[in-house]
């Protein structure tokens, strides 16, 4: 079965979130103090996420991401994964961390199901690491990635965000460790969410980055995966690749197949959408009537998002909140 979109994009990808909170706070992700606090009876629990995830398998989702803020700092996200990895048509069980937790939990990740991580890391540089998450231990970071190495949790990815004068100047460095391991670093464009008053003061294009790769490395395109949000490229030489993720300056909007869901059941078609539907309700109504919102969710997905040049502060978000 499949779940198509009123364009006849086939949606086979749900990223769903299991908490706003995160050790860190990343300059581009959340404000300096955190997001407004929420009650425990505003998280779904674990039974409601694991319907909305088993309800959306049955539709035609193959792919599951577990997002947050950081998914490892909500007790019982091992164990929920376990039960996610059990779902009859899924295909595949992914997780995007931090990484600060892995070094303790990468053995039971590998365990519960997870086929592999993406590790959100900004920076090699302990100092600037510190600044942009505000306080976070790059060292713990990189235990963590040699932990899940270990436990087989291959191939690894890592995503950076590239901020001009925060961590432009290491872009070089992050494609070097592609030389030493077999890592797939994916450079992304920072995006107006957060904070961000100065986004586009910080703001560094895929095409930029790309030459900036250019300049040392023989870089070569490779096919682009269907419904892919990078596109990847080969250092001569390496053993990974590098990818890069320009959803402001070159949007991949033509190929999306993903939905989101909130840790607050608010499901999203699109990541810069205004508005969202709350699932709570058809959870409360039943297993048909949530099967029947999601799909009515992903007919409605648009075909793109707004200019995110266009976007106001007004209208940004943090991404904590959202599902990175």
């Amino acid at each position: 079965m499949a779940v198509i979109d009123s364009f006849g994009r086939r949606v086979s990808y749900l990223r769903l979130s299991v908490t706003d909170r995160c050790n860190f706070r990343c300059r581009y992700c959340m404000p300096a103090g955190g997001v407004a606090k929420l009650t425990p009876n505003d998280i779904l629990r674990f039974e409601d996420l694991f319907r909305i995830a088993r309800e959306a398998v049955s539709l035609g989702v193959e792919k599951i991401r577990i997002t947050g803020g950081e998914p490892l700092v909500r007790k019982g996200t091992v164990e929920f994964l376990a039960q996610l990895s059990q779902i009859d048509g899924l295909k595949e069980l992914t997780l995007t961390t931090n990484g600060s937790l892995l070094a303790t939990t990468a053995a039971q990740l590998r365990c519960a199901g997870v086929a592999r991580l993406n590790v959100s890391l900004d920076s090699l540089r302990p100092q600037t690491f510190a600044t942009i998450t505000r306080g976070g231990d790059l060292y713990a970071v990189l235990d963590g990635i040699r932990a899940a190495e270990d436990a087989g949790l291959l191939p690894i990815k890592i995503n950076t965000v590239v901020m001009r004068s925060i961590n432009d100047d290491e872009v070089l460095d992050f494609a070097e460790l592609t030389f030493r391991k077999p890592y797939s670093v994916r450079f992304i464009e920072v995006m107006p969410t957060g904070p961000q008053t100065d986004w586009r003061n910080r703001f560094v294009s895929g095409r930029e980055i790309l030459n900036v790769l250019a300049s040392r490395y023989t870089v070569t395109a490779l096919p682009r995966a269907p419904a892919a949000a990078a596109k990847t490229f080969q250092l001569k030489g390496a053993l990974g690749t590098v990818g890069v993720i320009a959803a402001v300056s070159d949007h991949f909007c033509e190929g999306c197949n993903r939905i989101r869901v909130t840790a607050t059941g608010i499901a999203k078609a699109c990541l810069f959408a205004k508005e969202g539907m709350d699932l709570k309700p058809y959870l409360l109504a039943g297993d048909a009537e949530l099967r029947s919102a999601l799909q009515s969710l992903v007919w409605e997905k648009p075909l793109q998002h707004p200019p995110l040049q266009c976007i106001a502060a007004a209208d940004s978000f943090a991404m904590a909140q959202i599902g990175g």
